[in-house]
C-alpha cells in the first residue's frame, strides 16, 4: 500500500490531481486495506512493526553549488505529533497563513500513518543543487 499512496502524493506534486482528491484516494486505499503478510510484519506483530516506523527518521538534505548545504533530521515520533500543532499555529499568525494555507494537514498525517518509506522527494536543478527528502 506505501507504493499507492507515494503514487497518489506524485500525482498530487506534478499537479495531476489536487490535495481533496488525493485525500480521497488515500482513504479509498486505507478501506481496502489487506491483512499484515509481510514476513518482518509476522515476526513483529503490527504494533510492534508501527512502533518501529515511528522510530524511523525524516531526513532533508540540500545541496548547493555554493555549498549553502542544509541537512535536518526529523524524528517521525516528533514529525507525527507537532504536524497538526503547528500547522493551526500557523494558520492563525497573519504572516504565516499564506505560506500554509494550501497545505493539506491530514494528507501528510496519512502518508505517515500509512507508514510512508524510503525516497519522498528528490529534485535537482541546472546548477546542481539538489533537494532530497527521506524517510529511513
Amino acid at each position: 500500500m506505501k507504493e499507492e499512496i507515494s503514487k497518489v502524493l506524485s500525482m498530487m506534486q506534478e499537479g495531476k490531481i489536487d490535495s481533496d482528491k488525493a485525500s480521497e484516494l488515500i482513504s479509498a486505499l486505507k478501506e481496502k486495506q489487506m491483512p499484515l503478510t509481510s514476513p518482518s510484519m509476522q515476526v513483529l506483530g503490527k504494533a510492534d512493526y508501527a512502533g518501529a516506523y515511528l522510530d524511523k527518521t525524516l531526513k532533508i538534505r540540500v545541496t548547493t553549488q555554493d555549498n549553502d548545504n542544509v541537512s535536518i533530521n526529523l524524528p517521525i515520533k516528533l514529525l507525527k505529533a507537532f504536524l497538526g500543532a503547528g500547522h493551526s499555529i500557523a494558520s492563525n499568525i497573519p504572516q504565516a497563513a499564506k505560506y500554509v494555507k494550501d497545505i493539506d494537514i491530514h494528507l501528510l498525517i496519512d502518508a505517515i500513518e500509512n507508514e510512508l518509506d524510503g525516497q519522498i522527494v528528490d529534485v535537482r536543478s541546472g546548477e546542481k543543487d539538489t533537494v532530497s527528502i527521506v524517510i529511513e
